[in-house]
């Protein structure tokens, strides 16, 4: 089994995630940025925009408004000033197969 990310978003009411994953994308200040196992470490302040969860062939999409991103030799922690699950302009939950879109596509 291949080595995997061990990743951790939190808001200021809860931890929305944390678990073992393939890969996370999400918008950094200075550019969007994507951690697998094994990432060099760095910090940087996250933008408005979407963080990413891929798992297997899962995707889970959060959207974020603010806050840091962390990697570490013990994974990636994102602490965010406000986060919800969901695409932006859908509703919170959404979870689907990679490449499936919002009808089904």
């Amino acid at each position: 089994m291949a080595d995997r990310l061990h990743f951790s978003l939190v808001a200021p009411e809860r931890e929305l995630f944390s678990g073992e994953v393939d890969q996370v994308d999400a918008a950094g200040v200075e550019g969007d940025f994507g951690v697998l196992y094994g990432h060099a470490p760095f910090m940087t302040a996250l933008k408005e925009g979407p963080v990413t969860v891929r798992d297997g062939g899962q995707v889970r999409v959060y959207q974020v408004r603010g806050g840091f991103a962390e990697v570490t030799p013990l994974g990636l922690t994102i602490l965010a000033e406000h986060a919800v699950e969901g695409p932006a302009g859908a509703g919170a939950g959404v979870s689907r197969p990679e490449g499936v879109g919002p009808g089904g596509h």
